[in-house]
């Protein structure tokens, strides 16, 4: 590999990497202003397979996004709708617990729930979800609302935002997404989203939920306005936060689907970019056991080859993703088991099924059409 790298303008940064040295601020800016994405993705697969060996992993999981009505309008989001609009909804608990009903039949080993800031339904109709669901399928984990939410949640509460989230834990919420996170740049924020919490209060509610127990995901929103500067300050203030607390589990890139948004003039993120920023966050962060492609945003086959860039977690079954669709993506709602072992091992990885705390799911995989795959 090292006869290889030396070949690279960026060779010095590579080595860095490949002999696990911390990469810097200057490095990651030098890293996305390079266009050498085969080096730095050669380096990103080899610090993947170090830490996950050939492993795919994925995991059967069902979304319930409860509800599109929010007080925030970032430009942005597709999905949110204010209250007056006739497209928005809020889903009832029977409705909810439908969705969990038919989940579990399908053997899912979590519910990924998320929403908009709906500016009316009480703090009770939060809990009274969660024990629900965690009543009814007390074997399936909930990972649900992003650090945004929870703020949200804590103010119409009237509680502290860690009063709150035990309160939550208390009624079965598992884990947090990493939704809502977008871009820590305080400028980029108020050109996109002025009305959501800042960066650093979204840390700082991360930080609270890791001190409870709480695992939770990190992610950033990638190819509107933002510059490599913001992206590399983004990677190292989630890296200087697992330092302090380990309480990330994976790393999920999200590339900005601009249509239907305020911001539709702009062009859809490139298989360059999505897969430099996909090798660069594996390069920049050292202390993240595990970086996620969620091919709902990504699309299949880009996803597949980001198994060669650094990501070792293809996400799941999914099942019926509303905000990513609303932004325009063409890839399906939902993939099957068959299909995601197929992309997995067409790509020479080895698939294992986890839960939602990368714990491996034994057994046979549970879809019926397996033969063959």
């Amino acid at each position: 590999m090292e006869r290889l790298l030396k070949q690279s303008s960026i060779y010095d940064i590579l080595q860095k990497a490949e002999q696990q040295e911390r990469l810097g601020f200057e490095d990651g800016v030098r890293l996305f202003k390079s266009n050498d994405l085969l080096h730095i993705g050669l380096v990103a697969n080899s610090i993947r397979e170090r830490k996950n060996g050939n492993t795919a992993y994925y995991i059967i999981n069902r979304h319930i996004n409860y509800s599109n009505i929010c007080k925030n309008q970032c430009k942005f989001c597709a999905f949110s709708k204010k209250q007056e609009d006739p497209n928005g909804y809020a889903m009832d608990m029977v409705e909810i617990m439908d969705k969990a009903a038919a989940a579990s039949l399908e053997g899912a080993t979590e519910f990924h729930i998320v929403g908009g800031l709906h500016p009316e339904l009480p703090f009770d109709f939060y809990v009274e979800m969660l024990n629900a669901i965690h009543e009814k399928h007390p074997d399936i984990h909930i990972q649900a609302f992003t650090a945004v939410e929870i703020e949200h949640l804590s103010q119409i509460a009237g509680l502290s935002v860690t009063d709150t989230l035990e309160k939550l834990k208390e009624a079965g919420l598992g884990s947090l997404p990493g939704g809502g996170a977008e871009v820590f740049s305080p400028q980029v924020r108020e050109k996109l989203c002025p009305e959501k919490i800042s960066g650093e209060r979204w840390l700082q509610v991360m930080r609270k939920a890791h001190n409870l127990g709480l695992r939770s995901n990190a992610t950033m929103l990638y190819g509107h306005v933002e510059t490599p500067e913001d992206r590399v300050n983004h990677l190292i203030k989630l890296r200087e936060l697992q330092d302090e607390t380990g309480g990330f589990m994976s790393f999920i890139p999200l590339a900005f689907h601009p249509q239907n948004t305020e911001l539709s003039f702009y062009a859809n993120t490139t298989a360059m970019l999505d897969l430099k920023v996909i090798a660069i966050s594996r390069l920049m962060l050292d202390n993240f056991d595990h970086l996620k492609a969620f091919w709902i945003m990504l699309g299949i086959k880009l996803s597949q080859i980001s198994l060669s860039f650094g990501v070792d977690d293809i996400d799941g079954t999914v099942q019926e993703e509303k905000i990513t669709h609303a932004a325009g993506a063409n890839t399906p709602e939902a993939l099957s088991v068959t299909e995601i072992i197929r992309l997995i091992r067409e790509a020479g990885r080895e698939p294992v099924e986890r839960d939602t705390l990368y714990n491996p799911v034994t057994g046979k995989p549970r879809d019926a059409v397996l033969e063959g795959v």
